[in-house]
């Protein structure tokens, strides 16, 4: 009779199971930790093409003279997804771009934070 007893409490004590509950329990967690670091990462890139963008433009208008360069070059290395905004002025020996770039929510070509990131550049002019 006492090993019987025995039996039937340590099945009432078993953590069969517990793996899963817990593993179910957490698994949001998980999920909404991944999406937070793959929006750092986004807005990370973001800021890498506003600044590579407004460098390549800034470098083709002074290399051109002339700032319409700026829009074009500056656009190339762009991903059709990050929709930019370039603006390129020239004042004295001096040509800048900026270049403002909405940050995408998860995934580019969807909607987009109220945040912008802004890339600026600035060159000399070459030649005459």
């Amino acid at each position: 009779m006492e090993v019987a007893e025995t039996r039937r409490r340590d099945r009432v004590h078993d953590d069969r199971g517990q793996l899963s509950v817990e593993f179910t329990g957490t698994l949001p967690l998980i999920l909404l930790t991944l999406a937070v670091l793959w929006q750092c990462a986004l807005v990370g890139y973001t800021f890498v093409l506003a600044g590579n963008a407004a460098d390549r433009g800034v470098r083709a208008a002074a290399a051109s003279g002339d700032t319409g360069d700026c829009d074009s070059v500056g656009r190339e290395d762009l991903p059709q997804e990050w929709h930019a905004t370039i603006s390129c002025s020239s004042g004295g020996d001096l040509v800048t771009a900026t270049v403002s770039v909405p940050v995408p929510i998860l995934f580019p070509g969807g909607p987009s934070l109220p945040i912008s990131v802004d890339g600026r550049a600035a060159a000399a002019k070459e030649g005459d």
